[in-house]
């Protein structure tokens, strides 16, 4: 399988239902720029290179660990490469779903690099670190979970649209299969 991540993790970030925030644009000092940028993607990455809207390159993603057990936490690590402005400030949107579809879908929507750099403040050539984390419950046992992921703008409840679909595994409503991680039994 072309996605063999092994580690799943449920951000300690707020969780989003049906609410939106908007938030007035402000100024990213260089020290929080720094914090939510890198220069180089780590070499164990799984690589994707979903293209979003012609902005933003999908460009790796690392679970950490590599398989989820039920009680603990995994921590997710997200590279965005930043193609062409983006005029919006888009929330990461994260789709935790049981593979075999037994438990319920967790949503672990959240503002992108913990909050310190909106999209609406990302720069042509920089490449944007975002981490969350991903948890399963211990009464809960699925096989593997699969991580699906996209950049979603709460105001028009709209999804910036995956540009090369044929390229990536995704569900064809602009979600990305970011990972399949398996779960100790």
């Amino acid at each position: 399988m072309r996605f063999k991540l092994s580690t799943v993790m449920l951000p300690s970030v707020l969780l989003l239902g049906s609410a939106c925030i908007v938030e007035a644009p402000g100024g990213t000092s260089p020290e929080q720029r720094r914090a939510a940028t890198v220069t180089q993607i780590p070499p164990l990455s799984v690589r994707n290179g979903a293209n979003l809207g012609r902005k933003v390159e999908l460009v790796a993603a690392t679970v950490q660990p590599g398989r989820l057990t039920p009680g603990e936490r995994a921590t997710v690590t997200v590279y965005f490469k930043v193609l062409d402005t983006l005029e919006e400030d888009y929330l990461v949107f994260v789709h935790v779903e049981d593979v075999g579809g037994r438990m319920e879908r967790m949503n672990v929507d959240h503002k992108p690099a913990g909050g310190l750099l909106p999209t609406s403040q990302w720069k042509p050539g920089e490449t944007v670190k975002d981490e969350f984390s991903i948890y399963i419950p211990s009464n809960e046992s699925p096989k593997a979970l699969n991580i699906w992921l996209g950049l979603w703008d709460p105001r028009t409840d709209s999804r910036l649209a995956l540009t090369n679909p044929d390229q990536v595994r995704n569900d064809g409503r602009n979600r990305i299969l970011l990972a399949q991680v398996p779960v100790a039994q």
